[in-house]
């Protein structure tokens, strides 16, 4: 199934024939949600860190990449694109991370610890103004939090996801998570070995969205029938 058979955001018409849909894709990393798109898209990646900015345009030729700072990309750029994603750094709303900077964890010489941060709360501003601004499909996807959501979001598999669309269950096997580089490679789909990243490489390939998650989820956005999530919540007042 091609594009042009599925329902463009902008009218919900349906695509002509030579219409690509442009997609941003923000705090791109290597490419895991992006790795299993497919259709007559055209693909912006907007990533700060040069050396994974460098591997994501070598995992995906076609697409444009551009070295930038996502969050300020996005205001100056959104309206070019028909859908968006963006998945902003997780740590400051990590559990783990949390739990890692805890007093008490000095008290185990065994755990890493860190210094207590501030939750970013430029995930919220994402959010807020995507739904507000934004005219086309968007996603915004992050870890589950320690904290209680300060918007509602959709929990699917061990993500959090605030959209404009509805989002389908979706069974995953486990993440592997805490396995070593050769498994992490293995469930994300990436050969990384031998590339200088600028980065542990088990971080890089554990901040890569599920590449079945990521099609699912643009699926669901253009390819499953639906209902956006204003229109479902206006039928149901």
């Amino acid at each position: 199934m091609t594009y042009s058979q599925i329902n463009h955001p902008k009218g919900w018409g349906i695509l002509k024939m030579k219409e690509k849909l442009k997609v941003l894709n923000l705090y791109a990393g290597i490419g895991g949600n992006r790795k299993l798109w497919d259709g007559d898209i055209e693909v912006t990646a907007i990533e700060i860190r040069p050396k994974i900015a460098k591997q994501y345009q070598k995992h995906f030729p076609n697409d444009k990449v551009i070295v930038d700072d996502a969050h300020q990309y996005l205001i100056k750029h959104y309206k070019e694109f028909d859908f968006i994603w963006s998945s902003p750094p997780c740590p400051s709303h990590s559990k783990i991370r949390m739990m890692a900077s805890k007093a008490e964890a000095d008290k185990d010489k065994n755990r890493n610890t860190y210094d207590e941060i501030f939750p970013d709360m430029k995930l919220y501003e994402e959010i807020i103004f995507l739904d507000h601004y934004f005219k086309g499909k968007w996603v915004v996807e992050n870890v589950i939090s320690y904290y209680e959501p300060l918007i509602k979001p959709q929990k699917v598999g061990k993500h959090f996801f605030w959209s404009n669309f509805i989002i389908n269950q979706f069974r995953i096997k486990s993440r592997n998570h805490m396995g070593n580089i050769d498994e992490l490679q293995n469930k994300v789909g990436f050969d990384l070995d031998g590339c200088d990243l600028g980065h542990r490489k088990d971080q890089v390939l554990r901040n890569c969205v599920e590449p079945k998650l990521g099609k699912h989820i643009f699926d669901c956005a253009f390819r499953i029938e639906q209902k956006l999530l204003s229109e479902v919540s206006g039928n149901s007042s």
